[in-house]
């Protein structure tokens, strides 16, 4: 988690102390302390919580704590959640704009769109609500006024997409300035959608 952190600080995908990582764990799901700068970071650092909302150790958990835990309780299948207030997702979400279909790799995030939720103050069971329903079907959403979350099977994919979807916002905030984007109809996304079901799987080394 430290790691991937520093990760996100270092490639630009996130600013200072402003960013989030949860994992989940047997025991509940661990996440980053609020307000630490990332270098400062060691193990003990880490913050393991509860899905009653409790907490271990001497760190107070990241403000976001709230929709992490939501998040990680209804998508069973995602094991990892990172925020970040990146540049173009933030830009994008200033302005209460999803991303729409004018690139098929929009559909990486699991979807013809990548939505933008409402605003609500940081930290706030508002915010957790707004962030699940963007996030329904999805794999990234952005939050109004405040950045992007992105969820994965592990910290490695979340990682991975999330600085796809920031190359995406890029893009499209650069499109924006010639004039609106041509958009891919539902039909074609439908297509894209399937084909990402099995691109990438390579079989293994012999």
């Amino acid at each position: 988690m430290i790691a991937t952190a520093r990760r996100m600080n270092a490639s630009g995908l996130n600013q200072s102390t402003s960013g989030n990582l949860g994992l989940r764990v047997a025991e509940g799901f661990l996440i980053t302390p609020s307000g630490m700068d990332y270098e400062s970071l060691v193990p003990e650092d880490i913050v393991l919580m509860r899905f009653d909302g409790s907490h271990e150790g001497p760190r107070i958990p990241s403000t976001e704590w709230r929709f992490h835990r939501d998040i990680l309780e209804v998508r069973p299948e995602v094991n990892a959640v990172l925020h970040a207030h990146s540049m173009f997702c933030t830009t994008l979400a200033c302005l209460h704009r999803s991303i729409p279909s004018f690139h098929y790799m929009v559909a990486k995030a699991g979807g013809s769109s990548i939505r933008c939720a409402p605003y609500a103050t940081f930290g706030t069971e508002a915010l957790s609500r707004h962030a699940v329903a963007a996030l329904e079907g999805r794999k990234a959403c952005l939050l109004a006024n405040h950045g992007m979350i992105v969820v994965g099977a592990d910290l490695a994919a979340a990682y991975k997409l999330a600085v796809e979807v920031e190359t995406l916002a890029a893009m499209y905030w650069r499109a924006l300035q010639a004039g609106e984007p041509v958009l891919l109809d539902e039909a074609e996304m439908a297509v894209v959608l399937e084909k990402f079901k099995t691109y990438g799987h390579q079989p293994p080394r012999s």
